[in-house]
């Protein structure tokens, strides 16, 4: 029997050893580029290597004549009907979840966040409709506490499929068929992409005051816009702010960042306000320089809610000698579950001189793929962390 290997990275390229070791007869192999692990794998082995060109979907023409089954190791392309019916038996992929639980691309990430204790994998019949083929064969293991999403991936459930994927080849070469069990609909749920977004630029060098005001006063139209027309004239960034109207007066408190320069012109220009009404109390502070071989960084992190973010951030940015000097959390519970609240953290950094901006941004990147959150970062921005609500 002869199987087309339809995937990529890591995963794909230890399917392929697997079979191989295995004696299982691989026909082609199809990845998405030239230069993908998998695609240096197979013709390192001289195996027939095939790019498929549209990044979403993989055709009849690099499905190569002969093909029995067709086998998907971490593709995010769909192999389509036409392609299919190019194998004699179809095709199967794997997908790290119990299915019909967590179908999408998110599969480890949501099987984390939603604080499942069971994991697994399951070996599916590709069909119409993401991930919702008959199961062809499952298997099941433990979530360990505090484990990350990469960790249950490269300790259990990666391995778990390569050891699936081998056992439904085997079964295929015995009866020439597939075994075949209807996913229970009942139990279906989604893990859609986390999407994650960093942005790195040098930090100014001057210096910048953090001016906290009070506004005190009858409640009318166009009071916020009195003050943020001021602090726009000297370029003061409205880092954060808490208003209400109580009793018919309006109440609000307001951070600024501005550059000293500008700091106390600003200031006067608040205290002005007072002639329309309004009670203005103010704090400022300036920010004091970063310590020797150290420059700091604003960080935004963003995320569905779990425990331990703020302890697992702080443990993987102490490992590099970053330090965390200012820190906001707040969580979004509007009306969505428990598993669906957005938690949020703004944070000013002591990043060592030492380590390069593209070491941050690979560090960042890592460690927001391992919290499933989405992390900005801005040395420019240098701000005291104030969440906007």
């Amino acid at each position: 029997m002869k199987c087309t290997l339809v995937g990529s990275r890591y995963f794909g390229a230890s399917v392929l050893e697997a079979f191989l070791a295995d004696g299982i007869e691989i026909a082609g192999v199809v990845t998405p580029t030239e230069d993908d692990r998998l695609a240096l794998a197979a013709r390192a082995a001289k195996i027939p290597t095939m790019v498929h060109g549209n990044p979403k979907l993989v055709g009849p023409e690099v499905i190569p004549e002969g093909t029995d089954l067709i086998v998907a190791a971490h593709t995010h392309a769909r192999v389509t009907d036409e392609a299919l019916a190019r194998s004699r038996l179809g095709g199967v992929g794997y997908h790290p979840s119990l299915l019909p639980r967590h179908r999408g691309i998110a599969a480890v990430e949501w099987t984390i966040l939603e604080g499942d204790p069971i994991a697994g994998g399951s070996v599916y019949h590709l069909a119409q409709g993401w991930d919702a083929g008959a199961i062809a064969a499952q298997d099941w293991c433990f979530v360990r506490q505090g484990e990350t999403a990469r960790e249950l991936w490269e300790r259990a459930l990666a391995p778990m499929g390569v050891t699936l994927l081998i056992g439904v080849a085997h079964y295929a070469r015995e009866h020439d068929a597939l075994p075949a069990r209807e996913q229970d609909q009942r139990f279906a749920t989604r893990a859609p992409m986390i999407r994650r977004h960093i942005e790195l630029t040098e930090a100014p060098d001057e210096p910048r005051a953090s001016i906290v005001v009070t506004a005190i006063g009858a409640d009318r139209p166009g009071i916020v816009s009195l003050i943020s027309e001021r602090a726009r004239s000297f370029g003061a960034n409205w880092a954060g702010s808490r208003m209400a109207s109580l009793g018919n007066q309006f109440a609000g408190m307001v951070h600024f960042e501005v550059a000293q320069r500008n700091a106390d012109s600003f200031a006067a220009a608040l205290r002005g306000l007072e002639a329309s009404g309004l009670h203005i109390v103010m704090a400022r502070s300036d920010a004091a320089p970063a310590a020797p071989g150290q420059r700091r960084v604003s960080l935004g992190l963003s995320g569905l809610d779990r425990p331990g973010i703020v302890q697992d951030l702080s443990a993987s940015l102490s490992a590099h000698g970053i330090s965390i000097e200012e820190l906001i959390t707040h969580v979004d519970h509007a009306d969505a579950p428990a598993a669906s609240h957005l938690f949020r953290v703004k944070a000013i950094l002591a990043v060592p001189t030492a380590l390069l901006m593209d070491s941050l941004h690979a560090l960042l990147e890592s460690l927001a793929a391992s919290m499933v959150v989405d992390i900005s970062l801005d040395p420019n921005d240098v701000k005291a962390a104030a969440y906007q609500h």
